[in-house]
């Protein structure tokens, strides 16, 4: 996976009658026509593969569960150089115009980092207004993989159809990784505005900014939880030399995303807590519907290996009970629960032939709470 160019943007805190979403149901389930569930994949049944090549990345959620907001460089749907932003059924069927995807960005510059808001509109960031042609980006400086900060990247609105889109959050410096509260009130986005990448919160009904980070190092890609109340997100934190070369790369507009953790705090920026202390890239967090889980992309477990494998896992918000979701093998990230807490998106190079391939695509599974004999007996399909 190429993520130069899907900087994740990674919700939900239910009471406690959400237990009615996860009744089991066995009947039915065939484990030898999941082909593409894996062994150890306790939590995962039935999962389906939505998009077929290239590159799909951060598909989340409408608020009625029924469509799918993704980027994609895909060949076959995306005439453009680099990254635009697509919508498709969750259930994978045709739109209304007889299509599976409709990209609903302009065709133009770059895009990331794109959310459905509660009234169907959409909002994502993009380029295109400082340059119309896909920027320049470059996964290593020196010998340092490396995210591009782009400073023309601006935050938009759009139709749910993609036409009128207009600039919601812009301005001098990077201005990306929106996501909607469920609520409707508040975005929670990152932007280099104050001089380093921290969260900042955009009021609808007030119009106004609230920056709820301000430790140096990357703050990016966070999510409320489902009362609207918290946050979660993915941080690094440097230290001595090694703040010194964030600094360097920031002002060239890279970031280098090896050593990130996983933050919670209040939806103010109050009370922030360190859930996971892991080496590596831990990224790309969302809340378990019960407000007590977080899942979250690393690849803290392959580091002695090169660190090229990342899975999802699941972890307890007071750092407790880390547990492996994924184990294809490959590249697994970018978690989103549905928002009745029944199914979970994510991305994978995952095939059902088991073939290697840097292809990332979209998947949705159900999710299953509470694993039972058939989940914790399921074998590979081979």
């Amino acid at each position: 996976m190429n993520l130069t160019g899907a900087i994740t943007c990674s919700l939900v805190f239910l009471s406690a009658n959400i237990s009615s979403n996860f009744a089991q149901v066995t009947s039915g389930y065939n484990p030898l026509k999941d082909s593409l569930r894996y062994a150890g994949e306790y939590h995962l049944r039935n999962i389906r593969q939505l998009t077929f090549g290239g590159n799909n990345a951060e598909a989340y959620w409408s608020f009625d569960d029924k469509q799918l907001i993704f980027q994609s460089d895909w060949e076959d749907i995306n005439s453009q150089p680099c990254d635009q932003i697509f919508k498709m059924n969750a259930d994978g069927s045709n739109l209304e115009n007889g299509k599976k995807y409709i990209r609903v960005s302009t065709g133009k510059g770059r895009t990331t980092c794109s959310y459905f808001l509660k009234n169907g509109n959409i909002i994502y960031a993009s380029t295109h207004a400082a340059d119309e042609k896909c920027p320049e980006t470059k996964m290593f400086a020196g010998e340092r993989y490396v995210w591009s900060i782009l400073e023309s990247y601006d935050i938009y609105t759009a139709n749910a159809d993609g036409s009128n889109p207009k600039v919601l959050i812009g301005g001098k410096g990077y201005d990306a990784e929106a996501t909607v509260s469920p609520d409707g009130r508040y975005i929670v986005f990152t932007s280099t505005r104050s001089g380093d990448l921290e969260l900042w919160r955009y009021d609808f009904q007030t119009e106004e900014y609230m920056q709820l980070t301000n430790s140096l190092g990357y703050d990016g890609g966070a999510f409320f939880s489902r009362d609207s109340k918290k946050i979660v997100w993915r941080a690094s934190r440097p230290s001595g030399k090694d703040a010194e070369t964030y600094k360097q790369l920031l002002v060239q507009g890279y970031v280098e995303p090896k050593e990130l953790n996983i933050f919670i705090a209040d939806a103010d920026g109050k009370n922030v807590k360190q859930v996971t202390h892991l080496a590596g890239a831990n990224w790309a967090p969302f809340f378990h519907p019960d407000g007590r889980r977080i899942l979250f992309c690393s690849n803290h477990h392959t580091l002695e290996k090169g660190g090229r494998t990342f899975d999802i896992f699941m972890i307890n918000t007071d750092g407790s009970g880390l547990e492996q979701i994924t184990h294809s093998e490959t590249f697994d990230a970018f978690p989103m629960f549905s928002y009745d807490g029944k199914s979970l998106v994510f991305c994978s190079n995952r095939r059902a032939d088991r073939k290697i391939s840097r292809n990332t695509n979209v998947f949705a599974a159900e999710w299953i709470d509470r694993p039972e004999k058939v989940d914790m007996d399921f074998k590979s399909v081979k």
